[in-house]
């Protein structure tokens, strides 16, 4: 551990001042949406373009990287980041912002897909894992105490807005003075939806699911908490609370699907999370159990993302697993491009915001249901052959996945030889 933070510490301060930046920037813009009066729906179209731009720049960033390097590519971004974050209360207008949100997404992919080739980069064999369950918990940090900083200021004026513009600049700084270039870069060339579906058609489907899943919850939170009447400081609270059940719950649920029929977990955890959501649907007047319900739903949807991507592995040989994370995150990204506006269309109806939860529940009930259907038609892998379980969080890129893939392939060699 220490000499992962030894060797990673300025990647790894960078990163979580940029997390801090976006996941402000993100509430901010659900909070003062309301305050600029702008309807649910144009709220939801908002918050859906930074998953265009997100599935954009997760494929465009490998070029950009292999024609002018990290260094360029990690400045520029970085710079028109924090750019837009000014433009916002600057022009509060629906096709400013939803631009801006297409730049922010496609920048902020681009800069994650450089970070993680660096992280990639500079780790080892031996602390792989720990690398990447440091930049997951760093990622997930940085989005917490976004939250509380939206307590500073105003959300009216340009306070919040600047702050992350500071941030992201600053953010900069540390990486770039610390850091070499990697000498090369180069991504796996993507495995095809069609082989990728034969391989593993509950992986497909239940990526596209859990990306609306996740969009929601990440782009409409604090659209939901605004049309509730939530104050900031609830609204705040509540965002955070679905990032810190992903963080306690991803590992007691990657430890037990290493001991279980993962389609078998995967039912469970997708039907706690529906439960999850009825709950929060049903009684979200009470913000204590509105709390409750964030944690259950992010606790379950993060470590539903791994244990797909575990579960997928389990049919790939090796040599296809690098190939195929491209699949599952084009595939997550569509679905994550859908989720917010079908639930801003649901929030706008007589559901009110009750619809947030609704669409939620019915993605969750649906993966529960196909993945019982898949389990009757293929025999499951026994539970020894099974690949490990890596945690990764839904906003991670193709690179960070394929990062993964490398530790499970790794882990699993070494328990090979070892018996």
């Amino acid at each position: 551990m220490f000499q992962v933070l030894s060797s990673a510490w300025a990647l790894l301060l960078g990163m979580g001042l940029l997390m801090i930046g976006n996941g402000m920037q993100g509430t901010m813009l659900g909070i003062r949406g309301g305050i600029e009066g702008f309807s649910t729906f144009h709220m939801s179209i908002v918050m859906s373009c930074y998953f265009v731009g997100f599935l954009g720049g997760s494929r465009m960033a490998p070029g950009m990287i292999r024609r002018v390097g990290h260094v360029r590519v990690f400045a520029a971004l970085a710079s028109l980041i924090s750019a837009v974050m000014i433009l916002y209360p600057t022009f509060p207008n629906i096709a400013v912002w939803s631009f801006g949100r297409i730049l922010i997404g496609f920048c902020f992919s681009a800069v994650y897909v450089t970070a993680e080739s660096w992280l990639n980069n500079a780790a080892t064999n031996e602390n792989r894992g720990q690398a990447l369950s440091l930049y997951m918990i760093v990622q997930t940090l940085g989005i917490v105490l976004a939250q509380a900083l939206l307590l500073t200021a105003d959300p009216s004026g340009f306070v919040l807005f600047v702050i992350p513009s500071i941030l992201v600049s600053i953010a900069v700084t540390p990486i770039l003075l610390s850091i070499s270039p990697t000498p090369a870069f180069d991504t796996t060339k993507p495995m095809s939806l069609r082989t990728l579906l034969d391989f593993s058609p509950l992986g497909c489907i239940g990526m596209f699911l859990l990306g609306g899943v996740f969009s929601a919850q990440f782009g409409m939170a604090a659209v939901y908490g605004a049309v509730a009447g939530l104050s900031v400081a609830q609204i705040s609270t509540f965002v955070a609370t679905f990032f810190v059940g992903a963080v306690i719950l991803q590992y007691p649920i990657g430890w037990t699907s290493d001991r279980m029929d993962r389609r078998a977990l995967i039912v469970i955890v997708s039907l706690i999370g529906g439960a999850g959501s009825i709950v929060g649907m049903l009684f979200g007047h009470m913000f204590p159990i509105l709390l409750v319900s964030a944690f259950v739903v992010g606790g379950m949807s993060n470590p539903l993302y791994s244990l797909l991507i575990a579960h997928t592995n389990d049919f790939l040989e090796h040599e296809d697993m690098a190939s195929a994370s491209g699949g599952m995150i084009f595939i997550n990204g569509l679905g994550a491009i859908l989720g917010p506006v079908i639930t801003g269309w649901m929030m706008g109806t007589t559901l009110g915001p009750g619809g947030f939860y609704l669409f939620t529940a019915v993605l969750f009930f649906a993966l529960a249901a196909y993945a019982a259907y898949r389990a009757t038609q293929r025999a499951a892998v026994p539970v020894e052959e099974t690949g490990n379980y890596v945690p990764i969080y839904a906003s991670a890129t193709s690179v960070a996945v394929e990062y993964a893939q490398e530790y499970a392939i790794e882990a699993d060699q070494e328990a090979e030889n070892a018996s």
